[in-house]
This record gives structure tokens, C-alpha cells and sequence, in this order.
């Protein structure tokens, strides 16, 4: 903020909404510069991994699939299961403490580089209205024109474009949930025969036009809780789009060549932005970060021969001391502290059992007797989370007794999980008590893939007191 006022009025309402509460519409500036041109690239990398990596496949599975209906995910073509659901927790977790910890030290970076809103905002609808409807002056007076073919056309083609693209936004993130194959089956078989996914397809893609035509900005300062959170996470010495007040202020708005203030009033800074802000107030709400001020007056500073930076990357506290902003110790173990949740996270993705088997003695079942042994009754589910089948066999590992498959081994397919019965006989003479602890071994052929164990239960009576 310029610590050389104290007008503070702007904070008392939105940019975007006028002082009878009308909408107020952002006619921003096409951003260029260093900066942009690195937004460009991440934001094009991000765009095309979105809508194709569905297409992509690791042996037979899609790259990302997050089957909910059918609790089946698959993460860079490794199938994960319900059972899996304590990875997933711990991957939430690390992610909300990175995304707090992330704020904290570098801002809101995330929602101008790689938020999917501003993406697809900044780098697909409004690059889209920027070529029909022209620059922002052009655009204004395009709203002020009368309604002539001119304006109809513009209007028709530039609302058709997006919502083609709203339904290809839709189509990527279904084949994110119900997998690419079930998205092309949809159109062989037709609308008579998924009347219901059609019509989510139509609901959904029309709610994504609603964003993108009108909602807009209005998501980031509205909507989206991150962005009001971030006045929590933010501190002093949080690395954000900084106005440097210092050199600054006051503003040389003549463009005096006497003058020491560098800032000229060209208020280029605020009509490249993509929420209608002025910078040089302070951190705002509706900043996302974007940089596109930063670009704006970098050029500027350039033209009449002022060292870049007025605009950058800094902390408050750096800007209020006039010192170069540098992570402090906080900011250091944060992202040490960073590193290893995403390490320990990465750690149990990777010892994760390739076969998970569940033995449970059937419910309800008591042992029965023969008039040589006890036999117990046991369920088994055996989830594959890989690629490949195995024929499965079950084995008495260690210890006395004999084990029967009711129905011949199991065959887990790749990426299924499957059920089977079978029988323990322990021979009287070799019980002891009336729960004994069975190891059990999971083989697939030779090879043994998991030990389980579980209890056998006999007669009361075989307990010694």
C-alpha cells in the first residue's frame, strides 16, 4: 500500500461493482513482455496435458482416471483402489499444508500461473474476444455500438467459439472421471441411450460458458475460497506483486523530467489487469498475481529510461525498508518442511503392495467338526492393482493343518478385485486352544507375493487355565 496516504476507500468495495452495485465490466489490456510470454508457455503445456492426456495410456490404462462412481483411480497409469484411500488422505493432507505453506512464502503465484480459471480466461476466451472483438478500446465501443450486422456477427461467432470450447472443457474433465473409451462409447451408442450423461454434458458445459462469457474475474474475488484465505496467509514478508511506494510516490503525473518520483501515472498497470485493480494501492483481494502489471510497467520504465522493478516481485517488508527481498529463515524451512511432505508422500506411493489380500473368517460361521479335525470357513479378496493377471493360490505358510479352495485357485486380472472361498482342517491332536493364529501365504505359482495371517477357531474346551 502507499504508506504516503491514507485513503483507504478503495478497500471498501470491489473493482468490479459500481457504487449503485451494477457490474462493472474489465476491458483489460492485452499483456506483453518477459513475463508473459512465461505465462503463455506454462498456460499452453497446462491447456494441451488437460485435454489429451486422457488419450494417453501406461500399459492398457488411461495416464489419469478418477473413477468416483466406481471408486477406481488411476494416478501416471498406476491403479489405485479403496484400499489405497489412506495414501489419498495423506496426499490431501500434504497438499492443503503445501498450498498453506506455498501462500505463505510465495503468494498467490499458484492463481496467476497454473490456476485452470485464469488459464483458461486469460489464455483461451479472452485471447478469443481480443481477436473477434479487437482491443480494449475497440471492445468498448463495440458495446456502445447499435446492434448492426457488424455487432450481431462479432456477438454470434466470438458466443459460438466459447461455447465450443466450454463443451471441450466439459468432455476433458468427464473423460477424467468415467475414462476416455466410456466418452467415445457415448457418441457411438447416442442420446437415446445416455439421455441422462447427455444431458449433465449440456448442464455442465453451459455452466462453464456462464464462467467464461459473464462470471469472469468475478470467480477469483467471489467464489473461489483460496483467494479469500489469502489475507490470513499472507504476511510482511510474503513474496507478492509489489508496488515500490518508495520510488514511486509522489506520482510525477506531468511527466516532469525534474521529478524524482519514477511512477508517471501512465496507469498502464491497471488496464492490463485482468480484474481492474490499481497496483499501487496495495495487496488487494482480486490480485491473483498474474504479473501482467509487472510487464506493463517494465516497458514503460524502459521508455523513459527508469530502471526497471517499480512493479515486482517483493515482499512488504522489503518495499517498506527499501532493501532486496531475500527468503528468510522461515521461508527456507518452509520449503525444506515442503520437500519432505512431498517426499513422504512420493515414499508411500512407492512401497505400496502391488497384490492386497483380505482374509476374513466367514461371518456368522462357527468351526465344525470332522472325526479327525476342525474346520473354519474363510472369505478372501485379493485386490490387483497391476497391469497384469495372476493366477493366485493360497498356502498355509507356516504351522499345522491343511487348507482346501472351494471352487479351485483364483485368478486376479489386472487392476480387479476378487473373491473365493476356503476351508482350514487342523487335526484334533494338533490344536491346542481355541484360537490359534493361522499364517497364511499368498502365491502367484512359485512365487509367494504377500503374507496374511489369520485366526482359527476351535472348542472352548481345548483352552488350558
Amino acid at each position: 500500500m502507499n504508506q504516503k496516504s491514507n485513503n483507504q476507500s478503495f478497500r471498501d468495495k470491489l473493482t468490479t461493482v459500481s457504487d449503485d452495485g451494477k457490474r462493472v465490466w474489465v476491458y483489460a489490456k492485452q499483456p506483453k513482455g518477459v513475463l508473459y510470454r512465461y505465462r503463455q508457455f506454462v498456460a499452453y503445456a497446462m491447456v494441451i496435458f488437460l485435454i489429451f492426456a486422457p488419450f494417453l495410456k501406461i500399459g492398457g490404462e488411461q495416464f489419469i482416471l478418477l473413477n468416483f462412481l466406481e471408486r477406481k483411480f488411476v494416478i501416471f497409469g498406476i491403479i489405485f483402489w479403496p484400499q489405497d484411500f489412506h495414501l489419498f488422505v495423506m496426499a490431501l493432507i500434504s497438499f492443503i499444508v503445501f498450498i498453506v505453506l506455498f501462500t505463505v512464502i510465495y503468494g498467490r503465484l499458484f492463481c496467476g500461473w497454473v490456476c485452470p480459471q485464469t488459464i483458461f480466461m486469460e489464455f483461451i476466451f479472452r485471447r478469443i474476444e481480443w481477436f473477434i472483438d479487437g482491443n480494449s478500446q475497440k471492445q468498448r465501443k463495440l458495446k456502445e455500438q447499435a446492434w448492426n450486422l457488424e455487432k450481431i456477427s462479432k456477438r454470434v461467432v466470438k458466443h459460438a467459439l466459447f461455447y465450443l470450447f466450454a463443451l471441450i472443457i466439459t468432455h476433458s474433465f468427464l473423460s477424467y472421471i468415467i475414462g476416455i473409451n466410456q466418452v467415445k462409447e457415448l457418441y457411438v451408442l447416442g442420446p437415446k441411450a445416455h439421455p441422462g450423461t447427455f444431458a449433465g454434458i449440456m448442464v455442465f458445459s453451459g455452466v462453464f460458458y456462464f464462467i467464461f462469457a459473464w462470471f469472469r474475474e468475478q470467480v477469483c474475488t467471489i467464489t473461489c475460497p483460496y483467494g479469500r484465505l489469502q489475507g490470513v496467509m499472507l504476511d510482511t514478508n510474503s513474496m507478492i506483486v509489489a508496488y515500490d511506494y518508495n520510488r514511486g510516490e509522489p506520482r510525477n503525473v506531468h511527466n516532469n523530467k525534474d521529478a524524482n518520483a519514477d511512477c508517471i501515472d501512465c496507469r498502464n498497470c491497471v488496464t492490463v489487469c485482468p480484474t481492474g485493480i490499481d497496483i499501487r494501492n496495495g495487496t488487494q483481494l482480486e490480485c491473483i498475481n498474474c504479473t501482467a502489471c509487472i510487464d506493463a510497467c517494465n516497458s514503460v520504465m524502459t521508455r523513459i529510461k527508469k530502471p526497471k522493478g517499480l512493479i515486482r516481485f517483493a515482499s512488504e517488508k522489503s518495499i517498506r525498508e527499501g532493501i532486496t527481498h531475500k527468503l528468510n529463515a522461515r521461508a527456507i524451512a518452509y520449503t525444506i518442511l515442503l520437500a519432505v511432505l512431498l517426499g513422504v508422500v512420493a515414499f508411500l506411493f512407492h512401497i505400496r503392495a502391488d497384490i492386497e489380500t483380505t482374509i476374513l473368517r466367514a461371518p456368522g460361521t462357527l468351526y465344525q467338526e470332522t472325526e479327525e479335525a476342525y474346520t473354519n470357513l474363510y472369505n478372501i479378496e485379493i485386490v490387483n492393482k497391476t497391469r497384469r493377471k495372476f493366477p493366485v493360490s493360497i498356502k498355509i505358510h507356516e504351522g499345522k493343518g491343511k487348507l482346501q479352495m472351494i471352487g479351485g485357485d483364483l485368478c486376479a486380472l489386472r487392476g480387479e478385485l476378487v473373491k473365493g472361498m476356503f476351508i482350514i482342517l487342523i487335526g484334533k491332536e494338533e490344536l491346542s486352544s481355541s484360537k490359534n493364529k493361522v499364517p497364511l501365504g499368498v502365491y502367484s505359482g512359485e512365487e509367494l507375493i504377500e503374507k496374511v495371517s489369520s485366526t482359527f477357531v476351535g472348542p472352548n474346551n481345548l483352552d488350558t487355565y
